[in-house]
């Protein structure tokens, strides 16, 4: 087969892949790859984030410095990651399991994910005291005023008191109990009855801890009849971790 005229190739006689079209392709090949690796590692990642929902697993203990307390506390209690740090702070939030008082972990995620058992957790707020007194010691000055007929008995010896429907109170109830040696017990609630979706924040309590500190914790109303052993178990466990 001959050459054509002039030297010109005919189109018939040209390579059907030439080297510029094979680097065209390979070229596209390999950013296609890339993309797929990227996408794949982006989806990947989004995906465990997107489980982790602000939750982290690590125990890598932060000192946070509220007014003069110190405290010690691992990431994985610290509910915010804007607070998983070594700082001074006015404030930090914290989350437990119920009623091991565990921080998140990979074994007990199902815990803080389950919106339909908010039993499972115990929300608190660490910050410096406002106040010279904590919810207990503000039963005889404040909150009796408000208190609305004859008290009713309550879960485990718990006494419910209505609140007036003008007072700033008004949609909540109270508990209280007497307690041999210290000031009684109070909690406040969020007023409920057999069609009311229990959540993790129904009922709340403050207490004073360590130098200058005020704990405000929160629970779900399915968790009173424990309320002798929460109570407990917050105090020890702010006094366990309160630097010396």
């Amino acid at each position: 087969m001959s050459n054509a005229p002039n030297g010109i190739d005919e189109p018939e006689l040209r390579p059907l892949l030439s080297a510029r079209f094979i680097y065209r392709v390979t070229a596209v090949v390999v950013v296609l790859a890339a993309l797929t690796a990227a996408i794949a590692f982006a989806g990947r990642w989004f995906g465990e984030n997107l489980a982790l929902a602000g939750h982290t697993a690590s125990r890598e203990p932060y000192d946070i410095f509220i007014g003069q307390d110190h405290l010690r506390l691992p990431a994985n209690m610290i509910r915010f990651e804007a607070q998983r740090a070594t700082s001074i702070v006015g404030r930090v939030d914290v989350y437990l399991t119920w009623p091991s008082l565990e921080g998140y972990s990979d074994e007990n995620r199902n815990l803080f994910n389950d919106v339909d058992a908010p039993e499972n957790l115990i929300f608190l707020q660490i910050s410096q005291s406002t106040m010279s007194r904590d919810m207990s010691g503000r039963v005889e000055p404040i909150y009796k005023q408000v208190f609305d007929g004859t008290p009713s008995p309550g879960p485990n010896g718990l006494l419910l008191h209505a609140t007036k429907a003008a007072s700033s109170y008004a949609g909540e109830v109270f508990y209280t109990a007497e307690r041999t040696g210290q000031a009684p017990y109070v909690v406040r609630c969020l007023k409920s009855d057999a069609q009311t979706i229990s959540t993790s924040a129904d009922c709340q309590r403050d207490i004073h801890a360590g130098k200058d500190l005020v704990v405000l914790y929160r629970f779900a109303n399915k968790l009173l009849p424990q309320w002798k052993e929460i109570d407990h178990a917050i105090t020890a466990f702010i006094k366990s971790r309160i630097v010396p």
